[in-house]
């Protein structure tokens, strides 16, 4: 009878104590551990995160962190933390926390459009994903990949073809780049590829002077008249002549591309520097700025007509009046002449 008891309340004891454990357990994975009020919120996981990175990116979106942690060690998560972007849905407990933290990351829409230079792009970019903009500078000037892949100091900037796309957050520099290489050959179907050719131009060639034409006018119905203008010009061999190469070259040579310039004089037209289309012939090096497709299609679509000059039209803001001759360009400049010199604009 005593065995018995003994027996009895080693089984009670062992039922209690599996209670308990069961309990724990099911609190450490099973209870909702969310703290926020919106129906789901985001974090961000670095690359090489340790546990005090987690804590300190959890910590703000969950109740208890210890219990999660706990959760995170037992599921062998805490040895194989996983960059990313992922979200965790109101209530979640613990176990559903880890696997979203497993399997669950969600790709960054990366968009970009309109830098000037290459320091402009790696800061938009290195505001969307994980990669900051110093290794991003440093990827996009590598010599190596330039030269493997066609590309210079002058034209890397038309490598980056602006547009909107999926990205992991913690994609790195190098990724970032890589990808960017596979969206430009993609964009460089044999249509374009053929389009530039039959203008005589190589793709690169197509990207500066639509940068040029990106400058000219914001109107996207007026970009492929410009571009027109400018082929018809590289056709006679006529100098260019594109006031925004000449800001370009300002700007490059004071390293200040904030500098502001509303009014080109004719001092600046006697700068020596190969972006000076009023010096030198052709095309420029590469590109002045980051042109929109709109841009780069209107080179590879021109207008044919047979216009050599344009003048911005103070009558039309944002449009211009076009010229077959530089009798009827001089007219039209002395009206935009007289307008800018009543609005004082010296610089």
């Amino acid at each position: 009878m005593y065995i018995k008891r003994i027996l009895l309340g080693v089984v009670l004891v062992g039922l209690i104590g599996g209670g308990i454990f069961a309990y724990m357990v099911y609190g450490t994975f099973f209870t909702s551990n969310t703290s926020f009020n919106n129906d789901e919120a985001t974090v961000f996981i670095p690359t090489n995160a340790t546990v005090v990175d987690l804590e300190e990116r959890l910590s703000p979106v969950l109740e208890d962190f210890d219990s999660f942690e706990s959760a995170a060690d037992r599921k062998g998560y805490l040895s194989n933390i996983k960059a990313g972007r992922y979200k965790i849905k109101k209530g979640m407990n613990n176990n559903e926390i880890v696997n979203s933290l497993r399997s669950g990351n969600l790709p960054v829409k990366v968009s970009f459009n309109n830098q000037e230079n290459i320091n402009d792009l790696a800061g938009r970019i290195a505001a969307q994903i994980e990669a900051d903009s110093i290794s991003l500078v440093s990827a996009f000037n590598d010599e190596e990949f330039l030269k493997a892949n066609g590309f210079d100091d002058a034209n890397k900037l038309s490598l980056y073809i602006p547009n909107s796309y999926e990205f992991f957050w913690n994609t790195s520099a190098e990724g970032f780049r890589s990808r960017m290489l596979k969206e430009y050959n993609r964009f460089w179907t044999e249509t374009r590829k053929n389009k530039a050719s039959a203008l005589g131009l190589e793709p690169n060639e197509v990207i500066a002077l639509a940068s040029i034409v990106h400058k000219e006018t914001a109107k996207v119905d007026e970009r492929p008249t410009v571009a027109g203008v400018y082929l018809n010009r590289l056709r006679k061999r006529m100098l260019l002549q594109a006031d925004p190469t000449v800001i370009f070259a300002i700007k490059k040579e004071t390293g200040n591309f904030d500098t502001i310039i509303k009014r080109v004089l004719y001092r600046d037209l006697e700068m020596d520097s190969p972006y000076n289309t009023y010096k030198y012939a052709g095309l420029p090096p590469g590109p002045i700025a980051m042109p929109d497709i709109s841009a780069i299609d209107a080179v590879l679509n021109p207008k044919k007509h047979n216009y050599y000059y344009f003048v911005a039209n103070v009558e039309k803001f944002g449009y211009h009046m076009f010229a077959e001759s530089l009798t009827q360009h001089n007219r039209n400049k002395e009206q935009y002449i007289r307008w800018i010199n009543a609005q004082k604009i010296k610089r």
